[in-house]
């Protein structure tokens, strides 16, 4: 209906807040138009939203959601900027068709792939549908909710809750989440500290997947905010642990909240981490940095002792080499 609506009115440019939520059409040059839904006018708010043709971020007004089934408004409070993985997504649509090409050649053999199958002028339409759209960004926020749709009884109006998930927890005034991607909040917990609680769950699903055990030697490579909390969560489970970082900085940061010791990527870091660990290598590693280079994962199976663990918790280059990982049975997740 919107697209007909579209092609009839060439005043009005098609366009996508929330792939999950609603497609919206704004008056070019104009302020947003009034749309109903189900006989229901949508109230307008802003988000923040990429162009991937331009790569621009803007603050648009877009419609806000309604309430779905299984589902809860809440009206945002804080929301969480995640320096690493959002400021790679956003340098990653300001490099142009041929930026993105050389540094995703995976997503090219894709549009080589399907205009084999489905004949170049709908691969092209496609990629144009692709580039016209607007991306939501944000995945971690708290507020409080204003609406529940039908079947959602753990949460009623006025509740304080954590919010979690792309395309859901998004930079916007109000947010339409799923109720398993929600979580009540203590008295005692504001809205800026629950903000975090996604980057959190992100480190601790980390950790839960290297398995540590107590007096094991681990390497964290990345010392963002995911991998400061990281070191946090093996020192609690009884490790020993090693940071690794380009900045100087985050490497004393880590020290204080109980690393024992750190050093840069190429800072002799495959001899500092043998003798820190006693000439065995680490038991596990795991990678929490934002970079499209190859060197993390390269690193980690040159430090990684005999059938250690690897665990890519950030957004990293994923060519893995082969040698170091099978030679040492190290496992991969």
């Amino acid at each position: 209906m919107f697209k007909k609506l579209a092609q009839k009115n060439k005043k009005f440019d098609l366009c996508y807040a929330e792939e999950r939520t609603l497609v919206f059409l704004r008056a070019l040059g104009e302020n947003l138009c009034v749309l109903y839904f189900n006989g229901r006018m949508l109230q307008p708010m802003k988000q923040a939203l990429q162009n991937l043709k331009s790569g621009l971020i803007e603050v648009p007004e877009v419609p806000a959601p309604i309430a779905r089934p299984g589902f809860a408004l809440v009206r945002t409070a804080a929301s969480l900027i995640s320096a690493g993985t959002e400021r790679l997504s956003v340098e990653a649509g300001q490099k142009g068709l041929v930026g993105r090409a050389v540094d995703q050649p995976s997503l090219v053999k894709q549009v080589i792939n399907r205009a084999r199958t489905e004949g170049i002028l709908t691969t092209i339409d496609a990629v144009r549908s692709k580039l016209g759209s607007l991306n939501a960004l944000g995945y971690s926020a708290a507020g409080r909710v204003i609406e529940i749709g039908e079947g959602v009884s753990e949460f009623q109006e006025g509740d304080r809750v954590a919010c979690a998930g792309v395309g859901y927890a998004s930079h916007a005034e109000v947010l339409s989440v799923p109720k398993n991607l929600c979580a009540r909040l203590p008295d005692k917990v504001g809205f800026n500290s629950a903000a975090f609680g996604t980057v959190g769950a992100i480190a601790l699903q980390g950790v839960r997947l290297a398995e540590p055990t107590l007096g094991e030697a681990v390497v964290v490579i990345g010392l963002g905010l995911i991998g400061q909390i990281t070191v946090q969560l093996l020192k609690a489970n009884g490790c020993r642990v090693f940071g690794i970082d380009l900045e100087s900085k985050r490497i004393e940061l880590a020290r204080q909240f109980g690393a024992d010791s750190g050093c840069a990527p190429d800072d002799d870091a495959k001899p500092r981490v043998m003798e820190w660990s006693r000439g065995r290598g680490a038991d596990a590693v795991l990678i929490t940095a934002a970079t499209e280079s190859n060197q993390p994962i390269e690193l980690a199976g040159e430090i990684s002792r005999q059938k250690g663990r690897v665990v890519v918790v950030g957004a990293v280059g994923l060519n893995i080499p082969r040698k170091p990982y099978f030679d040492r049975e190290l496992t991969f997740k």
